[in-house]
């Protein structure tokens, strides 16, 4: 079972639907007993950073989440989720994250409009099982005006260009992290849902 961290932020709703189009047993929870209980956790989030860790924190989340990485479950960090794993945050203000991935998150250095909203094509690095059976080019639908910068390039597994290179995807060990959406972006995200509920059977 995979486990959608409610903690009041994100839309839940498209991505327990498109888990359920793949057959994936998915339960949208608030309760760190089931998050603990299940087999990989999704932790998604749209919005500002500094809020969406303060909620994090309000509704002992962090702690949930934190745990679940820790066991060696797969955790996948969807958009600002994925956001939320890096060290740090600079958005409105200066806000430390949750420290699973190393590195800060930035806004995008672009001439282009902020933000980012539409289709993009990845180029994939550093082997990932999640990405197995996609192709170069493989395109991703994207909503944000902050990327990841991580510290090691060891631990990024996508990119994208927005007049520049950004960040698309990155990974820990058994932590992932996509700044686009899987769940919006099509059979190519349906593709990653599924390669990310194949991990820890």
């Amino acid at each position: 079972m995979t486990a959608i961290v409610d903690y009041g932020v994100g839309n839940l709703f498209s991505l327990r639907s498109s888990l359920a189009a793949i057959g994936e047993e998915a339960e949208v929870t608030g309760d760190a007993r089931r998050i603990a209980a299940a087999d990989r956790v999704i932790l998604p989030g749209v919005g500002a950073f500094a809020d969406a860790r303060r909620k994090l924190a309000e509704t002992g989340m962090d702690s949930a989440v934190l745990d679940a990485a820790e066991s060696g479950k797969p955790l996948l960090g969807i958009c600002l989720g994925m956001q939320l794993l890096f060290d740090m945050g600079e958005e409105v203000r200066g806000c430390k994250g949750l420290k699973l991935v190393h590195g800060r998150v930035k806004r995008i250095e672009t001439d282009r409009k902020l933000p980012h909203i539409g289709w993009n094509s990845l180029t994939f690095q550093n082997d990932a099982p999640i990405f197995r059976g996609l192709e170069d080019g493989a395109w991703v639908y994207f909503v944000h005006s902050y990327c990841g910068v991580a510290a090691s390039e060891e631990d990024v597994i996508a990119r994208t260009e927005y007049g520049v290179s950004v960040v698309a995807a990155v990974r820990s060990g058994n932590v992932y992290g996509c700044q686009f959406h899987p769940e919006k972006s099509g059979e190519t995200g349906l593709q990653i849902l599924k390669n990310f509920g194949e991990l820890n059977r």
